[in-house]
């Protein structure tokens, strides 16, 4: 299991790699969710996502003779550019395997940063597992989970530990952070860091309706599944059940699940780009929007949310701007 000295020693390894990512406010955002608005923009992360700090961190760690093998990694599209270009920082080769009808621009960036892209038919229950297996035991892969991955974890808890450090110069002592959450690899790795570095700041996942197993999950007391595991347009954060290693910790460490519609987090996306001159992803905003749209949800005088993608097409952004373009 991951654990803060684990998110410490990855910091340690991607120190000199990972960007910073800046926390930035808009007194606009402030007047719309009635607080104060704190956004951790991972959207300016390296590939476009937080998903690089998991990919490099498990890359870094495998032992040298293992990792000039290879690695292989299952995605919709950020876990697989993370990974796609970690490996290519330490010279490897990568396979990735993403569903046919994930996002062009992701994988056309996957292919870009010289992974090989295996493509299969995730609508018509043409299994990746499957496909992952015989790749890796024919060539002696590395397996990379996208989030039940204790390194890839710890790879995303190094934005727990950058929140806790920006929020004490930001002068906030107890908040919600509202991070968006598929699987749960940024969401319980951000939670571990703050409950070892600001333990007044709570931790709460965000989902898109239909996809919100996490928020069920956690309400029940147990894992449970979506009913559907494509469709929408939040793709970044569509799972179909919160991860064996991920949920404890969500479980621990969490408050309740939010959940938003698709059109909020369109919404989401214009304001996000309207105050803050930033492209989101619309799974990567729906932490915005549950902050700006869902404020009676949220406790507090301050609230933190992570964007924590823009890997979207442009018909897509285009959309919402038009859709919400007076935001």
């Amino acid at each position: 299991m991951s654990d803060i000295a684990m998110i410490r020693a990855a910091a340690a390894r991607l120190e000199g790699h990972v960007r910073r990512t800046p926390l930035l406010s808009s007194p606009f955002l402030d007047e719309i969710a009635g607080r104060r608005v704190l956004v951790k923009p991972e959207c300016l992360q390296h590939t476009g996502s937080f998903k690089y700090r998991g990919g490099r961190a498990a890359v870094s760690a495998l032992e040298p003779e293992l990792r000039a093998r290879g690695v292989i990694a299952f995605s919709s599209g950020n876990h697989a550019q993370g990974v796609a270009l970690a490996a290519r920082q330490f010279g490897v080769p990568a396979v990735i395997i993403m569903p046919a009808d994930a996002p062009r621009m992701k994988i056309d960036n996957t292919r870009a940063l010289g992974a090989e892209v295996v493509l299969y038919d995730r609508a018509g229950g043409e299994s990746r597992e499957e496909i992952g297996a015989a790749l890796t035991e024919a060539r002696g892969l590395t397996l990379i989970k996208p989030y039940d991955e204790p390194q890839v974890i710890a790879g995303q808890g190094t934005c727990g530990l950058e929140i806790a450090e920006q929020v004490r110069a930001a002068g906030v002592e107890r908040a919600d952070v509202l991070v968006c959450c598929g699987g749960g690899g940024l969401t319980s790795g951000v939670a571990l860091a703050l409950e070892a570095e600001a333990p007044g700041l709570r931790v709460r996942p965000c989902e898109p309706e239909g996809f919100d197993d996490v928020a069920r999950s956690l309400k029940e007391g147990r894992i449970v599944e979506n009913a559907q595991t494509s469709g929408g347009i939040c793709d970044a954060i569509v799972t179909p059940r919160p991860g064996d290693l991920t949920f404890p910790i969500l479980q621990r460490l969490c408050g309740p699940g939010l959940v938003v519609s698709e059109d909020e987090a369109l919404q989401a996306m214009a304001l996000a780009f309207a105050r803050l001159k930033l492209v989101a992803e619309p799974g990567g905003a729906v932490a915005l929007a549950a902050a700006l749209l869902r404020p009676e949800a949220v406790e507090g005088d301050a609230v933190i949310c992570v964007i924590t993608g823009g890997n979207v097409d442009a018909a897509l952004f285009r959309h919402a701007l038009e859709r919400h373009g007076d935001a």
